[in-house]
Formats: C-alpha cells, structure tokens, sequence
C-alpha cells in the first residue's frame, strides 16, 4: 500500500513508482495479448520457410541429375540394340519361326528328342512412354535327360536375340517293361515342357 500524504494526495514520487506499475502491467498484457502470439506464429512460419527450402534443395539436385538419368537411360537403350538384344524380325510370326528353328537345332544337337514346338498368343511390355516391345513365345515339349536339359536351357538363355526360359514343367517317362523279366526298367528319360520368351521392338503406330 502507497502512504498517502497528511491530505491523502500521492507524492510525486509516489505518483512516479505508480504510473512505472501500471505501465509495467499494461506492458505485460499487451505482450500477452499480442506480442507473444506474433513471436509464436514468427517461429512457426521460420519452421516452414526452412522445411520449404529443404525440399526446394532437394527438388534442386534431383532435376539436377535429370539429364545425367536420361542420358543413362537413352546409352542402355543404344547398348541394347547394337548388342542383338532384341529379335530383329518384322512380323511375330517370323520372330516365332526363327525361335522355333533354333530351339529344334539346339534340342537335336545335344541329343534330345523335341516333341513339340507351339506358338502362343506374347503380350506387349512398355519399359517407358516411348518403348514398347512384343513378346513373342513359344511353348516347347521335349524328352531327354537332365544333363541335356541343362545344356538347353544354358544354350538357350545364351543366345542372342536374348531369350527367356519360364514355366519348367519335368515329369519322369515311364519306363518300358522288360521281355525277359516281366519288370518295368527304370529310365533316366524326361518328359519336359517349357516356355521360351523372345523380344521384339513394336514399330511405331
């Protein structure tokens, strides 16, 4: 409590301390109020501007290395057609042909037996906005025993155009009944069904 004075007027002095309280109070609400709120929302939006430049930089060095990403892309495409990847052959049919032909002469030469070769129904494979590729297949029946199975296969996944191997179906033959004995001999022959994937480029439309 303030002393008043012998008439109950304040002091100057009195009045000086009191007028420094009261705008020492309306300091302390006005920061309250208003200041600190702006402080508050200045940190935040700092946050923001510095998380909005980090991925700013960030966008930056990417397409930064977009020519880097395209000039890659556009040497593995060159790469591809100068080393024979893809089937050369203008229509599916003669890309199935030759496939056909070199399966046979492969499975022939090892000492295997092709049963059957049967063209089947490829499908179009999109590696980007601009390449497309037919793939062209071919479903093949053969006998013969694992060690020519192995080099088939081998043969086959080595040879350019480039040629893929899926869907291996091996069953065992039945062996045949011997004269003499009356006993079906055991055999080392296979019944073997594969499929075989070749690549050709779509002619633009």
């Amino acid at each position: 409590m303030l002393n008043k004075g012998h008439d109950g007027i304040l002091t100057p002095l009195q009045q000086r301390w009191l007028a420094v309280g009261l705008l020492v109070v309306v300091s302390v609400i006005i920061g309250s109020l208003i200041i600190v709120p702006l402080v508050t929302k200045s940190l935040a939006l700092n946050d923001t501007k510095n998380n909005l430049l980090f991925r700013f930089q960030q966008y930056e060095r990417i397409l930064a290395k977009k020519d880097v990403v395209i000039a890659s892309r556009d040497k593995v495409k060159q790469q591809s057609t100068e080393q024979g990847y893809f089937n050369e052959q203008e229509t599916e049919a003669l890309a199935s042909a030759d496939m056909q032909e070199f399966i046979k002469n492969t499975i022939v030469s090892v000492g295997g037996q092709l049963t059957s070769t049967q063209a089947t129904p490829g499908d179009v494979s999109t590696t980007d906005n601009t390449t497309t590729f037919n793939r062209v297949v071919v479903r093949v029946s053969m006998t013969g025993n694992s060690e020519m199975l192995r080099t088939v296969l081998y043969k086959i996944e080595s040879s350019l155009p480039l040629m893929t191997v899926d869907q291996i179906d091996i069953r065992p033959l039945r062996g045949r009944r011997n004269r003499k004995t009356g006993q079906i001999d055991s055999t080392n022959e296979l019944n073997i069904n594969f499929r075989v994937a070749s690549f050709m480029k779509k002619p633009p439309q």
